[in-house]
C-alpha cells in the first residue's frame, strides 16, 4: 500500500475553521510567552547553582534534586491538571499556573535554607505541571493540521528560549545584585504576564473549537476516543523514545553552567551567558527541525519517525566527541552543534502524537507525552548526572549520558515498524466514529 494512502485525517475536523489567523497569531505569541516565563523560572536555578552550592554547602545530588523537584511534579499532576483544565476552562487554568509558578519562584527568592529552597521549588513544579500539555493543545487546535509539527516544535523552542533567558538573566543578576535578585526578577515578569493572558486571550473564542468536536459526537468523546491515547504501539513509543531523547537534552541544560564554571573556571554570569548561547543553538535547531519533518513528511507520514531517529544519533554522536574533546572553544562549538540537533525530536513527537489521538483528548495525549518527557528525561536525567557527578565527577557523567539517546533512537525505530499500520487503522476508526469516509489529505 502506498504512503498517500496513510494520509487521511486522523482526527476527523480541522479546529482551525472560523478562528482568524491573526487571532491564532495572538493566541500563539502569549501562550509563547507564558511557556518562556514557564522555563525562565524553571531555569534561572541552574545559573546560581555554583553560589548556592558554596552558601549552603550542597552536594551535586541536592542541586540536582532542587532542578528535579520540579520536572517529578510536572510528571506526576500533568495528567489530572490537563483534565481539570479541559473541564474548568484552558485560559482561566492556564492564567492560575502562572500566577502559582511566579509567585513560587519569589518564594525561592526569599527561601532562608536548603528546605524553604525546595519546598518553593515543589511549588513552582505544581504551578507549571499542566501548561505544556495545555498550552500546546491550545496552540494546535487554531491552527491548521498541516502546521503541527513545525508549531509544536517552534512552541516547544519557547522552553529553550526561557531556559536561555533564564540562564543569562539570572546569572546577569546574580553576579551583580545577588542571586535572590535572579529569582525575583523572573517572578516579576511572569506575574506581569499572567495579568495580560485572560484579558487578551478569551475562552469562549478557543472554547468554539470544542463545540466543534461536539458536534460530531452527541455523548462526547468515548471509551475509543480515550484509548487512543494509547491503544497504539507507535504512539506509546513515541513517548517513551521522546522522554528518553530527553534524558540528554535535559541533563545538558541543567549541568552545563556548572561544568563551565568547573573546567573551564569561569564566573557565574559568564558561564550563565555561553550556556544560554549553546541553549539558543537547541532552540533554533528544533525550529529547523520540526520544519524540515513538515517539509518532507508531508506525503510521507513515516518520514518523521526516520527524522526522529536521526536526530537522535546525529546528536548522540557529536555530545559523545564534544565530551572526548579537550576544554575549550572547539569542545563549545561541538557541544552547540549536539544539542542543535538533540532536542529535535520535539517537534516529530509531538506531531505523532497528534496524529495517533483524536482531537477531543488531545491536552490529555499532549500531557501523557509531557508525563514521559520529565519522568525519564527532565526529572530523571538531572537526577542520574548529579549521583554520577558526585561519584566518578560531572565531565565523566558527561562522557556516559549521549548513550541514552541510543536507546532512544530503537525506540523510536520500534514506532516506526507500526507507525503506518498504527495510523490507517486510527483513520479507519475515526472515519467510523464520524460516520463519514477518511478525508484525503495532509496528515503529518
Amino acid at each position: 500500500m502506498g504512503a498517500h494512502q496513510y494520509t487521511a485525517s486522523a482526527t476527523g475536523i480541522d479546529t482551525s475553521i472560523g478562528i482568524p489567523r491573526r487571532y491564532a497569531w495572538i493566541v500563539f505569541a502569549l501562550t509563547f510567552g507564558l511557556l518562556i516565563s514557564d522555563y525562565m523560572s524553571r531555569q534561572v536555578l541552574n545559573a546560581v547553582f555554583p553560589l548556592i552550592k558554596n552558601e549552603w554547602t550542597l552536594t551535586d545530588s541536592q542541586l540536582g534534586l532542587l532542578s528535579g523537584i520540579v520536572a517529578l511534579m510536572v510528571g506526576l499532576l500533568t495528567l489530572p491538571l490537563s483534565i481539570m483544565a479541559d473541564k474548568f476552562g484552558k485560559v482561566k487554568s492556564l492564567t492560575i499556573m502562572a500566577v502559582l509558578w511566579s509567585l513560587a519562584t519569589l518564594g525561592c527568592a526569599v527561601a532562608e535554607n536548603y528546605q524553604h529552597m525546595l519546598f518553593a521549588r515543589f511549588l513552582v513544579g505544581v504551578g507549571e505541571a499542566a501548561y505544556g500539555s495545555v498550552g500546546i493543545a491550545v496552540v494546535v487546535a487554531v491552527f491548521p493540521r498541516d502546521m503541527r509539527a513545525t508549531l509544536a516544535s517552534s512552541f516547544m523552542a519557547g522552553g529553550i528560549f526561557g531556559s536561555f533567558l533564564g540562564m543569562a538573566l539570572g546569572g546577569v543578576l546574580a553576579e551583580h545584585f545577588g542571586w535572590r535578585w535572579a529569582f525575583a526578577g523572573m517572578a516579576i515578569f511572569g506575574l506581569v504576564l499572567a495579568t495580560l493572558y485572560p484579558l487578551l486571550v478569551k475562552e469562549k473564542k478557543i472554547g468554539s473549537t470544542q463545540k466543534q468536536l461536539a458536534a460530531t459526537q452527541k455523548d462526547g468523546p468515548n471509551k475509543n476516543v480515550l484509548r487512543s491515547i494509547y491503544s497504539s504501539r507507535s504512539v506509546v513509543a513515541t513517548y517513551i523514545g521522546s522522554g528518553l531523547q530527553l534524558f540528554v537534552g535535559g541533563s545538558v541544560i541543567v549541568w552545563l553552567p556548572s561544568y563551565l564554571n568547573r573546567y573551564y573556571g569561569l564566573s557565574t554570569d559568564k558561564a550563565a551567558v555561553i550556556s544560554a548561547v549553546i541553549l539558543l543553538c537547541s532552540a533554533v535547531g528544533t525550529i529547523l527541525c520540526g520544519m524540515l519533518c513538515d517539509r518532507l513528511g508531508k506525503d510521507r507520514p513515516d518520514r518523521k519517525v526516520t527524522l526522529a531517529i536521526a536526530y537522535c544519533l546525529l546528536g548522540c554522536i557529536l555530545l559523545s566527541i564534544a565530551f572526548a574533546m579537550p576544554v575549550g572553544v572547539p569542545q563549545l562549538i561541538v557541544i552547540a552543534l549536539g544539542m542543535f540537533l538533540a532536542i529535535g525530536t520535539n517537534g516529530p513527537s509531538s506531531a505523532m502524537v497528534a496524529n495517533l489521538t483524536h482531537n477531543s483528548v488531545h491536552s490529555t495525549a499532549f500531557a501523557t507525552l509531557t508525563l514521559a518527557n520529565n519522568f525519564l528525561g527532565l526529572a530523571l536525567g538531572p537526577l542520574v548526572i548529579g549521583k554520577l557527578s558526585d561519584a566518578i565527577g560531572l565531565h565523566s557523567a558527561f562522557q556516559i549520558m549521549p548513550v541514552m539517546s541510543i536507546a532512544a533512537a530503537a525506540v523510536f525505530f520500534y514506532a516506526k515498524r507500526h507507525y503506518l499500520r498504527d495510523m490507517a487503522g486510527f483513520n479507519l476508526k475515526s472515519a467510523e466514529q464520524h460516520d463519514m469516509p477518511s478525508q484525503e489529505g495532509d496528515q503529518k
